[in-house]
């Protein structure tokens, strides 16, 4: 199971275990492993994860407690179902189970769990602490390269490939939007500062597209 995952995920695993507890649980490490594999995914597969634990490495140094940080990273997708509206809440719920059942203590599955919620991108309250952190990273693809990103935006397509057209473009002209109107998409100094130019310029051409295609 774990030669079959790329070292830096291999790494990501273990190191999320380090200070929660003396082992690292092969059985959760499975059940995420088949989650991420579901079928319906695109984006958000293990793909999507090795970019989150590739931008964390640069600037692990940022975080409180980098343990969590990995771990929230790890279960922020835990459950996706694009139909539905609580993928975070219950991916949080499996996080605290997680850390729980291999004895890290409530405070520390407390934490995680809140890491996880973080991922929902709502606007109020701000993020704060680790919580900083892990969303800006889990948001760093809008930061990607041209390509990458307009390959993103591919998979996302093809995730809610069960939404009419006309209705998917209004909704994702929304989604980008919000973004686009906040004051800084990124809230730490290192990654707003390394990916913010490139993000508006992304989310302006996407917006662009969106709306050209709405009129043809």
């Amino acid at each position: 199971m774990m030669a079959a995952l790329a070292p830096p995920l291999v790494a990501a695993w273990d190191g999320a275990w380090t200070a929660l507890a003396r082992a690292a649980p092969a059985e959760s490490l499975r059940e995420l492993l088949d989650r991420y594999a579901e079928p319906h995914r695109a984006y958000h597969t293990l793909q999507h994860l090795g970019e989150c634990f590739a931008t964390l490495e640069d600037v692990a140094s940022l975080a409180e407690r980098l343990d969590e940080v990995r771990l929230a990273l790890w279960y922020h997708d835990a459950v996706y179902d694009t139909r539905a509206h609580d993928n975070e809440e219950r991916s949080g719920a499996l996080a605290r189970a997680a850390v729980l059942s291999a004895g890290g203590g409530e405070e520390a599955a407390e934490r995680v769990h809140a890491l996880v919620l973080a991922t929902k991108h709502t606007t109020a309250p701000a993020p704060r602490g680790d919580a900083r952190l892990v969303v800006d990273v889990d948001l760093a693809i809008l930061g990607a390269p041209p390509a990458r990103f307009a390959e993103y935006e591919a998979q996302i397509r093809r995730e809610y490939a069960w939404v009419p057209e006309a209705e998917f473009r209004a909704r994702r002209q929304r989604v980008l939007r919000s973004f686009l109107e906040r004051p800084s998409i990124y809230a730490t100094t290192v990654l707003r500062r390394r990916l913010e130019p490139r993000a508006r310029e992304n989310l302006a051409r996407s917006l662009d597209a969106l709306a050209a295609t709405s009129r043809a």
